[in-house]
């Protein structure tokens, strides 16, 4: 199986030598039409001359007119032709000194066209020493009928397209040649590029995702194609390593959970204990187990969304309706803390959202809110129609938000200086749930800071 570098040569070359011969071919035939052209021109020039001197005989014997050897200039229309006249019989009525006691043949089929009153051209390779060209152009003079015939030699002609050929032929290889080596050099220069990306592509593993691809140095597409693989490559170490850090991030996050239940269960075991002790240990082992149910539902559902997957069929509902449900479902364990949730609704006319993915991304700000909001306070969930669609805000009163907090809101298991300082329950999942579903439906949440000095969550729905 041939490489592909050479298969380009071949096919280059191919194309070349197709390219090339059709021209010089091409080139050599004009060339030869024209030479032979230019000699019948000659030949029928010198014929129509004795044609009319032929007419101009009134009755005198029929000859050749040519000046005697010596009495004359030299006349190079004559030189070398050779020059008879016939009747319509064929007989040879007269013929130039130069052809002696020869003659010019006169075929019967010739005999046939002049009568016909046609000029025949004709080539005779064999004729004489050297090829001839033959013109015939017939006469009619006091109501006979007559051909006047011209002869030429084709010596020179042949060897002018001789010539030619050669330098064609020669042209044509050093074309060849230097269209192939600028071929092979132009392959080769591009296929040790794609094999030096080759090459380090297969270096390149799990381990060593930041490596790069080699950049041949060109702004071609060579060059481009080395560009987009390394972009393609820093979304790819990206990705990586956003996997090993949520990887590591869940794996701690299911530990602790996981070591203090066996070590309540642990403890609890060592010795035997009343009704009563049992029934707390097995509540708390319960908490730990809804904490670490909600957990891992929570994963699965990210899971299925880096996969594209749809977490449900759409289901139309009032985004009012909802915002109320929402409100009404949290109302309880809010008045426990004594803290006010009001809804302001400030949209002037129904608007349809999907029912799942906007309850419970609403469920997850208010209970972000109610966790981070003082008692006696309130928290205000806000409708409003925005430049790009319809938003829902969700402001507290609490401490707000660090400004070098704000970039690192929705990543997974990122959790504030409040909730690392163990104030509030949770393990940094809510917020990227939340905002992965969202974009899933062509939505987002943006997070800041209000002038009341809580922090706002705005719910942009397209």
């Amino acid at each position: 199986m041939l490489s592909l570098r050479r298969r380009l040569v071949l096919m280059h070359l191919m194309v070349s030598v197709t390219a090339i011969s059709a021209t010089a071919a091409a080139g050599w035939w004009q060339l030869s039409r024209s030479v032979r052209g230019q000699l019948d021109s000659a030949l029928l020039a010198l014929a129509d001359t004795e044609v009319g001197m032929l007419a101009d005989t009134r009755g005198a014997a029929v000859r050749v007119h040519e000046a005697p050897a010596g009495s004359a200039p030299l006349s190079l229309t004559r030189l070398d032709r050779l020059v008879q006249i016939v009747d319509g019989q064929g007989r040879v009525l007269a013929r130039s000194a130069n052809l002696g006691d020869q003659q010019l043949p006169v075929p019967p089929r010739w005999l046939e066209q002049l009568a016909a009153g046609e000029t025949v051209f004709e080539t005779l390779p064999d004729a004489r020493e050297e090829p001839l060209r033959v013109v015939s152009v017939p006469a009619l003079v006091d109501g006979r009928r007559y051909a006047v015939q011209v002869a030429g030699s084709l010596d020179d002609a042949d060897h002018i397209l001789q010539s030619a050929a050669i330098l064609f032929a020669a042209m044509a290889t050093a074309l060849l040649a230097l269209v192939g080596w600028a071929g092979a050099r132009l392959s080769r220069k591009t296929m040790v590029a794609i094999e030096n990306i080759v090459d380090q592509a297969r270096k390149i593993g799990d381990t060593s995702l930041d490596s790069r691809l080699p950049h041949p140095g060109d702004d071609d597409e060579i060059g481009h194609l080395a560009d987009t693989l390394n972009a393609m490559l820093d979304r790819i170490e990206q990705a990586f390593e956003a996997q090993r850090r949520f990887t590591a991030d869940a794996s701690h996050e299911l530990r602790s959970p996981l070591s203090r239940l066996r070590t309540e269960i642990e403890i609890t075991l060592r010795r035997p204990r009343s009704n009563e002790e049992y029934i707390t240990v097995l509540r708390s082992c319960l908490a730990e187990v809804g904490g670490l149910t909600m957990l891992v539902e929570e994963l699965l559902m990210l899971a299925r969304l880096d996969a594209g997957q749809q977490l449900a069929q759409v289901e139309l509902a009032s985004l009012q309706a909802l915002a109320g449900e929402a409100v009404q479902r949290l109302s309880a364990p809010a008045a426990e803390r004594r803290i006010r949730i009001l809804l302001r609704d400030e949209l002037s006319e129904p608007v349809q959202a999907d029912r799942a993915p906007v309850s419970l991304v609403l469920r997850n700000l208010l209970e972000n809110a109610l966790k981070f909001s003082p008692a006696d306070g309130h928290i205000t969930v806000r409708l409003q129609r925005g430049e790009q669609g319809v938003t829902l805000s969700v402001e507290d009163q609490g401490a707000g938000i660090a400004e070098h907090e704000l970039p690192f809101l929705f990543e997974r298991f990122f959790r504030g200086s409040g909730a690392r300082a163990g104030e509030v329950d949770g393990v940094g999942l809510g917020l990227a749930l939340s905002q992965a579903i969202m974009q899933a439906y062509g939505g987002k949440i943006t997070a800041e800071n209000a002038t009341t000095g809580g922090a706002r969550f705005t719910l942009h729905l397209p």
